[in-house]
């Protein structure tokens, strides 16, 4: 495919350069006349001249096209930073508001969202392949944030895919709780889907989160059933479902599980983990990682952890 590109790019320069030796010789063979030469052939009497020099003084190749671009441009974006930001779009998908963020962050390079754009334009990728590309709906709702630590947590469950393994497969369950008001997470992976496992999974989110909850949300499955429903009422918190066929409504742990496939599991792939134990190993890397490192957009570049010390020292914030 290069080569074909190649060879077609030198055909053009081929063209290009027999064109201004036809303008010269026109005015040799055909006018003997410099102005009604470039009057016929739309050009300026400079442009003639220019092309002339060059002739003479180089040949035929003193017509080929050359390029435009300066020898030094002090405004050019370091090489090493235009690494940086094809290996985020690469390797996470990563737009140029999240790239630039993440330049900021770790990097100490300011670079503008425009520039990053441009950047990933110049070389193509600027448009994420379409199976990648956030499917945008035709209604937009409007996601309100609570203002207090635990005042409302989402739960959800997500089907993880086995991976790598042959013959009888193992199945896994995903179980996410996520602060509506830091996006602080709590991620576990279980063999099991039912209420006994649901019930051990907050059990387990209540001593890790930092901070008292007072309302756990989830949608209408059977592991958030009764048994699950009066323990939460037994620890003295509501629990609130969802109406049906509104996912939306849980916005944020359905978002933070499209984080999860973009960012953890596809890099996964071709990895083989058939074991529960190790399973939670790297989800709970993914856990540090997302709730200490990761700059999060709707959270103005800081990480879960930073919104929570932020809100510790002014709630109203």
């Amino acid at each position: 495919m290069t080569s074909t590109l190649s060879a077609s790019a030198e055909r053009e320069l081929e063209r290009r350069a027999n064109h201004k030796l036809a303008v010269l010789r026109h005015v040799e063979e055909v006018s003997g006349n410099v102005a009604a030469t470039c009057r016929y052939y739309g050009i300026s009497r400079q442009a003639y001249y220019h092309w002339l020099k060059r002739y003479e003084a180089e040949g035929f190749d003193g017509l080929r096209d050359r390029s435009s671009a300066p020898h030094y441009s002090p405004t050019a974006t370091d090489a090493e930073v235009v690494e940086k930001i094809l290996w985020l779009r690469q390797q996470y998908h990563f737009g140029p508001e999240k790239i630039a963020m993440y330049l900021k962050r770790y990097h100490d390079v300011t670079i503008s969202v425009s520039g990053v754009w441009r950047i990933l334009k110049k070389v193509g990728l600027n448009r994420l392949p379409a199976s990648q590309r956030y499917k945008r709906r035709e209604i937009r709702w409007k996601r309100y944030e609570k203002q207090r630590p635990g005042h409302a947590l989402q739960v959800d469950v997500k089907f993880i895919e086995p991976l790598g393994q042959t013959g009888k497969k193992k199945r896994y369950y995903q179980y996410t709780a996520i602060d509506d008001c830091t996006r602080l997470r709590v991620l576990k992976a279980y063999p099991t889907h039912d209420q006994k496992t649901a019930i051990r999974f907050i059990d387990h989110v209540l001593s890790k989160l930092p901070f008292k909850v007072e309302k756990v949300q989830t949608d209408n499955g059977t592991e958030f059933g009764q048994s699950f429903h009066w323990h939460l009422l037994d620890k003295g918190i509501d629990h609130i479902r969802i109406r049906p066929a509104t996912p939306r409504l849980n916005g944020k742990v359905e978002r933070s599980h499209r984080i999860d496939a973009e960012e953890f599991y596809r890099l996964l792939e071709g990895q083989v983990i058939d074991d529960v134990n190790l399973f939670n190993d790297r989800l709970q890397q993914w856990e540090d990682y997302y709730n200490y490192d990761r700059p999060h957009g709707a959270l103005a570049g800081s990480t879960p952890y930073e919104r929570l010390k932020q809100k510790a020292q002014d709630p109203l914030s």
